[in-house]
């Protein structure tokens, strides 16, 4: 019997986020009031007091329980790859596929980027981490075929490049995209391992002309 209060507690909880949460994307944070909050979940005010300190109180609740990390993470973790390349490329795939199923997260990343200037970031990632740091082992195992690059700085960089190919593909026109082809993610899982430039002589004759041009601007500017 102890138990029953608690599961209404919880149901309570959860019907006050979902009607938070359908406001908040249509209207905004500050558009937003605790009444309608409280109205939409079929609650007096002082019943949504109960549950929550105020509006920001839920939606930093909000936030951490819409955000996809709870499916992103687990799915990192089982993903495996005969090669440290097999498994990166596995692994963006992974990743792009369980963001593409979430596409409110550029909504809410954008509510809580202008409307609170990343505030609740920091406690974000602060849940993150702890769930994110089984992942270090699964890199660690394909650590000889990587470059001496901190675990970090090398998940920034894989989140970073793919983050940005989620956005770019939620915002760019349907025809740009056709123009790309259907292949397009296998591309940009290609130039995130092996980079843009050809081979090595291609980039040592890059840095060469960048070198020779900078003398030569510097020689102009002498003049």
């Amino acid at each position: 019997m102890t138990d029953e209060p608690l599961r209404k507690g919880e149901q309570t909880q959860a019907r006050i986020l979902d009607a938070a949460y359908d406001l908040f994307m249509a209207q905004g944070y500050h558009g937003t009031s605790m009444r309608q909050i409280a109205e939409r979940a079929g609650l007096t005010s002082g019943g949504v007091y109960t549950h929550f300190a105020g509006k920001e109180d839920i939606w930093k609740a909000v936030l951490f329980d819409r955000h996809p990390y709870h499916t992103i993470l687990p799915a990192l973790r089982a993903t495996e790859g005969d090669s440290a390349e097999a498994f990166l490329r596995n692994a963006a795939q992974r990743l792009v596929g369980e963001l593409s199923k979430h596409k409110d997260l550029l909504h809410i990343m954008f509510i809580e980027l202008v409307e609170f200037n990343g505030a609740h970031v920091p406690a974000l990632y602060e849940r993150i981490m702890p769930e994110a740091a089984p992942l270090l082992d699964v890199v660690q195992s394909n650590a000889s075929a990587l470059r001496d690059i901190s675990p970090p700085l090398l998940a920034r960089s894989f989140l970073g490049f793919f983050f940005a190919y989620f956005i770019t593909e939620a915002m760019m026109p349907p025809t740009l995209r056709a123009m790309m082809g259907d292949d397009a993610l296998d591309a940009f899982i290609d130039i995130y391992l092996h980079g843009v430039l050809t081979d090595g002589a291609a980039r040592d004759e890059l840095q060469e002309a960048s070198c020779e041009g900078r003398i030569a601007m510097g020689d102009d500017l002498a003049q």
